[in-house]
C-alpha cells in the first residue's frame, strides 16, 4: 500500500536547517517527528461522553525537528510564532490557572504568541506526573503545513504528540500508542483545563493509511476499518476513490456570541443524569453512553428543550456511526456521505454548534459536484469544514467552492488567498518519527 506523500523532502530538510542553525549541531543529527491533523467523518461531539468515533488523518499536519540536550533546557522556535521557548525539563510544571477557554474549545493563551510553548510545558506536565523521569531536552523547531489554517483539524493534538514523542526519544523512553493517548489527553484536560475527550489523540497515533479508524470511547477500544475495493461494479481503492476536500471559512478567532465547547459538555451530562436517575442508576457515572437507547427512549420526554437536543445528537450520531461504518466497509462511499452530511445537520440543529460563516460554508459543500458529504471539521465555530468527495471531481469540487462562498461572504472570503479557500487532500498516517 502507498504511504501518506507528506512531509516532503524539501519541508523535512528546512526544518533540520533551522535546527542547526539552533543547535550547532550537524543535519544528521536532527531527528524528526511527523503529527498529523485529523478529520473525524462520523462521531461528532461525543467522544467525552464514550460514544463510537471515526477518524483518519490527512497528509498535512506538524513538523517538529530536534536534537536532544543534555542539560535537561528545552529551547524552541516556531515557524508560525515569533520569540523563543525555554525552560527546564526538571522543573516541575504546573497547570495554568489562568487558560481562557474559547467557543471553540482551544486554549486561547495558548492561541497567543506569548504562550505558544504551552503544548510543549504540558508534555513535560504530563510525563512527570505519570511518573516518567525527564532527563534530556530539546532544542527544536517546530512549524505547520504552509499556509493551512488548521481550524477544526485538531492541531493542538498533533503538537502535544508531537512533543510527547520527542521527548520520550530524546529521553529513550518507550511509551506505548494508547499511553500516549492518555499523556496527550492530561496535557488538555490536566494542564490546559479543557474538557475534551480522546477522539483526537487517538486519531493521530492510530490511524494508518487507507483506513478508517474506529474507537469506542468508554472501553478504548479501536479497530481499522478498511475501504472495500468494490463499490457496486466499479473497482475502488484506498488511494483513488475519494479525495478529501477542506474549505475554509477565514474566521480566525471564534465568535463571543457562540456558546462555548465545556457548556455543551456539561449539558450532555445533565442530560444522562436526568435519564439515569429516571431509571434509577443514578449512581452511574453521568454519561450518556451509560444511559441504555431504551431508557432515553422511554424518559426522553422529560429532559427540557435544551438537554433534550444534546441526548438526541449523541444518540442519532451513535448510531451514525454504526451505520457508516458498515457502509465504508462495503465501499458505499454514497451512503457514508450522506451519513456525514446527516452529521453535519445534527450538529447544527441538536448540538447547536456553528456560525453563520461556517452553516453557509456546509451548505456550499454539499451542493458542490461530486460531494459525498460534508460537515464541519471541529465545532464548527471558526476554521474550515471538510467533505468526502469522489476523486474525479475533487477539482471540480473546489472551485465551486472558490466561486460560490465569496458571494455570501465577500469579506471573509478577501481575506484568504484564492487557492487556500479550498485544499485538496489525501488520507494521512499515524504521528511517527521518521
Amino acid at each position: 500500500m502507498r504511504v501518506s506523500s507528506w512531509p516532503s523532502t524539501a519541508e523535512v530538510n528546512a526544518v533540520k536547517e533551522k535546527v542547526v542553525q539552533m543547535s550547532g549541531g550537524s543535519v544528521g543529527d536532527v531527528r524528526i517527528v511527523v503529527s498529523p491533523y485529523r478529520i473525524c467523518p462520523l462521531g461528532a461531539h461525543i467522544d467525552h461522553q464514550g460514544g463510537i468515533v471515526s477518524a483518519m488523518t490527512i497528509n498535512k499536519g506538524i513538523i517538529l525537528g530536534f536534537i536532544p540536550s543534555d542539560d535537561g533546557d528545552v529551547i524552541l522556535q516556531s515557524g508560525q510564532f515569533d520569540g523563543d521557548v525555554r525552560f527546564k525539563v526538571d522543573v516541575s510544571q504546573q497547570p495554568k490557572s489562568s487558560t481562557v477557554v474559547q467557543g471553540n474549545g482551544a486554549s486561547k493563551s495558548c492561541n497567543k504568541e506569548l504562550d505558544w510553548g504551552c503544548y510543549a510545558k504540558g508534555a513535560v506536565y504530563a510525563l512527570q506526573r505519570r511518573g516518567f523521569h525527564l532527563t534530556k531536552g530539546i532544542i527544536g523547531f517546530i512549524c505547520g503545513s504552509d499556509g493551512l489554517d488548521s481550524s477544526g483539524l485538531s492541531s493542538s493534538a498533533a503538537v502535544g504528540v508531537a512533543y510527547l514523542l520527542a521527548l520520550e526519544n530524546a529521553n529513550n523512553l518507550i511509551v506505548s500508542q494508547t499511553d500516549n493517548i492518555e499523556l496527550d489527553r492530561l496535557i488538555e484536560n490536566g494542564y490546559l483545563g479543557l474538557r475534551n475527550g480522546i477522539l483526537d489523540q487517538s486519531a493521530v497515533l492510530l490511524s494508518k493509511y487507507g483506513c478508517l479508524m474506529r474507537m469506542n470511547c468508554k472501553t478504548k477500544e479501536h479497530n481499522l476499518v478498511h475501504l472495500s475495493e468494490m463499490q457496486g461494479n466499479k473497482q475502488l481503492n484506498s488511494q483513488g476513490a475519494y479525495k478529501i476536500l477542506l474549505a475554509f471559512s477565514g474566521l480566525k478567532h471564534a465568535l463571543a456570541n457562540n456558546p462555548g465547547y465545556n457548556s455543551r459538555v456539561s449539558e450532555c451530562q445533565e442530560a444522562a443524569q436526568i435519564l439515569l436517575r429516571a431509571s434509577g442508576a443514578e449512581e452511574v457515572e453521568p454519561l450518556l453512553c451509560n444511559v441504555d437507547p431504551s431508557t432515553y427512549e422511554a424518559h426522553k420526554a422529560s429532559l427540557e428543550p435544551n438537554l433534550a437536543k444534546r441526548a438526541k445528537h449523541y444518540f442519532s450520531e451513535n448510531l451514525r456511526v454504526k451505520e457508516g461504518l458498515k457502509a465504508w466497509a462495503s465501499g458505499d462511499l454514497e451512503t457514508f456521505g450522506k451519513l456525514i452530511s446527516a452529521s453535519g445537520l445534527s450538529s447544527i440543529e441538536n448540538y447547536e454548534c456553528g456560525c453563520e460563516p461556517m452553516i453557509q460554508l456546509f451548505k456550499i459543500l454539499i451542493r458542490a459536484p461530486g460531494v459525498y458529504g460534508a460537515r464541519f471539521s471541529g465545532a464548527g465555530f471558526r476554521g474550515c469544514c471538510l467533505a468526502l468527495v469522489d476523486a474525479d471531481h475533487a477539482e471540480e469540487a473546489a472551485s465551486f467552492v472558490k466561486l460560490e462562498y465569496p458571494k455570501v461572504q465577500p469579506k471573509l472570503a478577501s481575506q484568504l488567498k484564492q487557492d487556500k479557500l479550498a485544499l485538496i487532500c489525501e488520507a494521512g498516517d499515524s504521528a511517527q518519527i521518521l
